[in-house]
């Protein structure tokens, strides 16, 4: 394999540590650490699944291959990448006024990953995904993280349209409640990556006991999308470091509205006798 290291973008501790051990890779392990040699601080933008196929290999392997270049798996090494990733240069009104930039930045990633939905997330997608869900008996809900509080919203919004819902804050018991499903039970799982090995495993749990799996996920391909029956993508790129899914929670909330007010058209009277019930609730809240 054509070594093309030297020209490499990443150019940190990270890429010395990773061009230090490329001699003792072979074969797919290699292609894997040349990908992110390569690819450097885009990385934030590829999840393991697109690492994989740059590679020509299986996910699997970039993991091994990362365990073997000293991360526990591809999300810690992809957090490094990022950390080691020369900042943006601030413009002089920026550097005099941190809280100006951090506002700019923030609504120009909100916007950048609201006008991408358009491209990621179809009305095919939505009907897809509200049909499983009016069919349901039961639904799941399951989120680690950031992505807990869409869950959480979304089985607000739900159980407001009738539906009989179950959203374990934790995460074994989530666990538990998967693997007693029936199979006419939907599993919505939210993670930004699609790569929370407890959020996976919980869907997978899921499946194998016959129930309709939904992700909501802001990349295409990973492991969750690996194993659920329907996928909505919609989510934005990393922010700053520590603040990974900001853009993307904003955008998996609007998928989670668009996905209600469509299940909300299709279940018709029953989902309106709901809401007056929800609306009652409600104002017995209020002074």
């Amino acid at each position: 394999m054509e070594d093309r290291s030297e020209f490499s973008p990443l150019e940190s501790q990270l890429a010395a540590h990773i061009r230090a051990h490329l001699g003792e890779l072979r074969g797919t392990e290699a292609r894997v650490a040349q990908v992110v040699l390569d690819r450097g601080a885009d990385l934030v933008h590829l999840s393991v699944s697109d690492v994989a196929e740059l590679a020509g290999t299986a996910s699997s392997s970039v993991v091994r291959a990362c365990q073997r270049l000293g991360f526990r798996g591809y999300q810690e090494l992809k957090i490094a990448a990022v950390r080691q990733a020369p900042a943006p240069a601030p413009s002089p009104a920026d550097e005099r006024d941190p809280a100006a930039r951090a506002l700019a930045d923030t609504v120009r990633a909100a916007r950048e990953a609201l006008d991408g939905m358009a491209t990621t997330l179809t009305a095919d997608d939505l009907r897809a995904a509200a049909e499983a869900l009016d069919e349901a008996r039961h639904v799941l809900l399951v989120g680690a993280g950031l992505s807990g509080a869409v869950a959480l919203d979304a089985a607000y919004r739900l159980r407001a349209l009738g539906l009989l819902v179950d959203a374990p804050a934790d995460l074994l018991t989530a666990q538990l409640a998967a693997a007693q499903l029936p199979p006419a039970a939907v599993c919505l799982a939210v993670s930004h990556t699609g790569a929370t090995q407890t959020v996976v495993d919980i869907a997978r749990r899921a499946r194998d006991c016959g129930a309709t799996v939904i992700a909501l996920t802001s990349y295409a391909r990973s492991p969750l999308t690996e194993v659920a029956t329907h996928t909505l993508v919609a989510g934005g790129q990393d922010l700053v470091f520590g603040l990974e899914t900001t853009a993307s929670r904003i955008t998996h909330l609007t998928a989670v509205d668009a996905l209600t007010l469509t299940l909300l058209a299709r279940r018709g009277e029953t989902a309106k006798r709901a809401l007056d019930v929800s609306a009652d609730v409600t104002a017995d809240q209020l002074y």
